[in-house]
């Protein structure tokens, strides 16, 4: 019988180039927990690795198991620990290099990753895909089948945006992105489980933000146009369990910097 997400600890194939390990931190911010994505040609002896996860002994032994410690990359999607923790406890056991955005993650001698560039390692072609909104330094990876979409795209729900200037239309023109050259390809998200079509899913995310700004604009016009990220909050997100609403204030600050410039 075919493994099904969530597997913890259990390597899952999912597209022929594609199979995730997921990490056994689950939290009402990673869901289940961090699936750490293991690519590879089925004729390459080799791997690359696209987040390695938390600081968790465990889970890094997991990896360098499935992978018999043959990793000829490590990719960062984005730089919050519960998918970087992991790298020097990787690097120490594998010698594998680390590719990030950050050049804080970077290991070896390697370069920062750079929208548009293409890497081929294990076998694979993958194009690097700038996606910044949940963060400033995200990135999705584009294969020939599927798109690893980190933070940016989750297999359920939706995402928390940084509160940073400009991050609401950056995060928007990511999801345009990831609609037109994700459809047709399985959707490989860093949380929850993978879809068979992203483009679907980055549909409903533009859907959804629509929405909420919406909500946002309807409760300016309630609380006043100078309202604060958390009084919003407070009438937006009523529904939602309060211990989320920190994290929905940065969205919420998102989509006011957003409002507000228009």
């Amino acid at each position: 019988m075919a493994l099904e997400h969530p597997a913890y600890g259990q390597v899952r194939q999912v597209t022929a180039t594609a199979a995730v390990l997921l990490a056994d931190n689950p939290s009402q911010m990673t869901l289940d927990g961090t699936n750490t994505w293991l690519l590879r040609d089925p004729g390459s002896d080799s791997y690359v690795v696209v987040d390695p996860g938390p600081k968790d002994k465990k889970h890094v032994a997991a990896i360098v198991a499935a992978t018999g410690g043959r990793i000829a990359l490590t990719l960062i999607t984005h730089h919050h620990h519960d998918h970087t923790g992991g790298i020097d406890h990787l690097v120490k056991a594998t010698g594998t290099p680390v590719r990030s955005v950050d050049p804080a993650y970077l290991r070896g001698e390697v370069t920062p990753l750079v929208d548009g560039e293409v890497i081929e390692a294990a076998g694979v072609p993958i194009t690097v895909l700038a996606t910044p909104g949940h963060t400033t330094d995200s990135v999705s990876f584009l294969l020939d089948d599927a798109v690893l979409t980190g933070d940016t795209v989750l297999g359920v729900g939706t995402t928390v945006l940084e509160s940073a200037p400009g991050a609401l239309a950056a995060f928007l023109a990511s999801l345009e992105t990831l609609r037109e050259l994700g459809a047709g390809k399985a959707l490989l998200p860093a949380h929850g489980p993978d879809h068979p079509d992203l483009a679907p899913v980055a549909e409903y995310y533009l859907a959804h933000r629509r929405e909420r700004l919406d909500q946002v604009r309807a409760a300016l016009v309630e609380l006043g146009p100078d309202a604060g990220a958390f009084a919003v909050v407070r009438k937006v997100y009523a529904d939602v369990d309060k211990r989320l609403w920190p994290a929905a204030r940065s969205s919420v600050q998102a989509q006011l910097e957003y409002l507000r410039a228009e």
